[in-house]
């Protein structure tokens, strides 16, 4: 019955294993964007702010450093999901590790980019004045493409990390020995 069926053990483990593949994907993917810009590509870097394009284009170093490390930081974010779904995550690291930085990672992610999204939000309904000299593009580029990238991604890395928690927290039960009853 929980093998693939409905609602069953075996289909929330898929759903959790599946999770972290699009978790992987999505912070490899984002890391590769970085790589490029990190390279000195600019295709798409408008869409993060004019701000970002001027840096690029003056060749400052920091920046490109920043771009390898932050890079860095979204390979280890998608071997984190990977962990959490291979037999190699729990054999390599402790379960509390695993489970402190899935939380972790998914909350921050979760929590960056959902509030973005809401301040942004205001901002396109008037609640909120934007300044007179507003960046449209990089504002559109992060209300429509980094900053849902970000929450998609620690919802995925959160789906991953709670199945993780309940696959890791069942321990298989140990037979106690039966008391031994003496004869009176």
């Amino acid at each position: 019955m929980a093998c693939g069926c409905r609602g069953g053990a075996g289909a929330s483990v898929e759903r959790g294993r599946a999770a972290g593949y699009a978790a992987c994907a999505c912070a490899l993917l984002f890391a590769a964007v970085s790589f490029y810009w990190g390279l000195g590509g600019t295709l798409g870097l408008d869409t993060v702010g004019q701000d970002a394009v001027q840096l690029a284009r003056s060749g400052n170093v920091a920046m490109l450093v920043a771009l390898w490390f932050v890079g860095l930081v979204k390979v280890a974010g998608g071997l984190l999901a990977l962990a959490l779904v291979q037999p190699w995550g729990r054999r390599r690291f402790p379960r509390w590790l695993l489970l402190l930085a899935g939380w972790g990672g998914s909350g921050l992610l979760v929590l960056y980019g959902g509030a973005q999204i809401g301040v942004q939000l205001l901002v396109t309904t008037g609640a909120i004045a934007p300044s007179a000299d507003m960046d449209w593009r990089g504002f559109y580029g992060h209300l429509y493409l980094w900053d849902p990238w970000f929450l998609l991604w620690g919802l995925l890395l959160g789906i991953t990390t709670f199945s993780y928690t309940r696959r890791s927290g069942r321990r298989t039960p140990t037979r106690r020995p039966r008391p031994v009853r003496l004869a009176r």
